[in-house]
């Protein structure tokens, strides 16, 4: 082989692995939505809007098409989220006629169920209605759209995770997933959380956006907006929170690489104000979103494990 030749077919190569990896990607992903579909019972699928989310949706209608998505959707609001993420949120669900159910953080706090806590994160709030959600409407599998290269607690996940008649996790219990395949057996009271991105990174979500043309709330491309520094993130104040003494508002050009609860939820500097060029930035970045702009996973280098092993998805 000359070596011409040798290096034509490397190219060739490179070639084909671009032009697939979505494929495979999405391939994967369908199975494991399908195998979901035929496992279990009453799965749901959660969904806040987010661009993970969004294409976790846009996967499921697609895995199932022509017949309706097999099951419904469940948004834990925390009651502080961003209001262009919620009529996002709603815009898409009564687009595609899709069952919402809302767990609501804030029902909980005016109950007295819930205390706000010191530091005004309503994350963590999240874990009790979550997993009195999932009790309640008797779910056995819970579709989500975490990613491993998100956080060092989601990378240790399978993409079936077992957890208790608690909605604990723990690590031990974790099944081999050899050859995909996977094992949805569980004893009354258990589920499972399900992960079909968890091989994706936020470069190949973006780049999946940008080909299947996905629609996001437009918090995710550069916008003008106020905010204030803490922590070295730019805050949104609103209804959560406002700048404490010393903190200073300023109006910036900014966009947000994720979407929480707003009160741990920094945006970053950012004139990236189309899919392309929010994927040459990613592309450029050597942060995870969440280490960028996630104040909630910097409380410890556990805070992810830890809120998972209470029932936190």
């Amino acid at each position: 082989m000359t070596t011409l030749a040798h290096g034509a077919l490397l190219a060739g190569a490179d070639m084909y692995r671009d032009i697939c990896h979505l494929d495979a990607l999405e391939s994967e992903s369908a199975h494991i939505l399908r195998e979901v579909a035929g496992q279990f019972e009453h799965p749901v699928l959660l969904f806040s809007g987010g661009k993970d989310s969004l294409v976790m949706l846009h996967l499921a209608l697609k895995s199932f098409w022509p017949a309706p998505l097999p099951f419904a959707l469940l948004h834990v609001d925390t009651g502080h989220n961003f209001p262009e993420v919620m009529a996002h949120r709603d815009q898409v669900v009564a687009e595609h006629g899709l069952r919402l159910l809302v767990a609501s953080v804030q029902e909980y706090i005016d109950s007295g169920q819930l205390r706000e806590r010191r530091d005004g994160t309503r994350n963590p709030l999240q874990t009790l209605p979550l997993t009195d959600a999932l009790r309640d409407g008797g779910f056995d599998a819970v579709l989500g759209g975490g990613r491993r290269d998100e956080d060092k607690a989601r990378a240790k996940e399978r993409v079936f995770s077992l957890r208790d008649e608690f909605s604990q996790w723990d690590p031990r219990r974790q099944r081999p997933e050899l050859w995909s395949l996977y094992n949805g057996r569980h004893a009354p009271g258990e589920h499972v959380r399900v992960f079909p991105l968890s091989n994706w990174t936020e470069l190949d979500v973006w780049q999946y956006i940008e080909r299947e043309q996905i629609g996001l709330p437009g918090i995710y491309f550069a916008h003008e907006r106020d905010v204030f520094l803490r922590s070295g993130m730019w805050f949104t104040p609103g209804a959560w929170g406002r700048a404490r003494d010393g903190e200073t508002v300023q109006r910036r050009l900014v966009r947000y690489r994720t979407v929480g609860d707003m009160s741990c939820t920094g945006a970053i500097d950012s004139a990236a104000a189309t899919v392309a060029e929010v994927i040459a930035e990613v592309t450029a970045s050597r942060m995870s979103e969440r280490g960028a702009t996630r104040a909630d996973d910097r409380l410890s280098d556990a805070a992810m494990e830890d809120r998972k092993r209470e029932g936190y998805f």
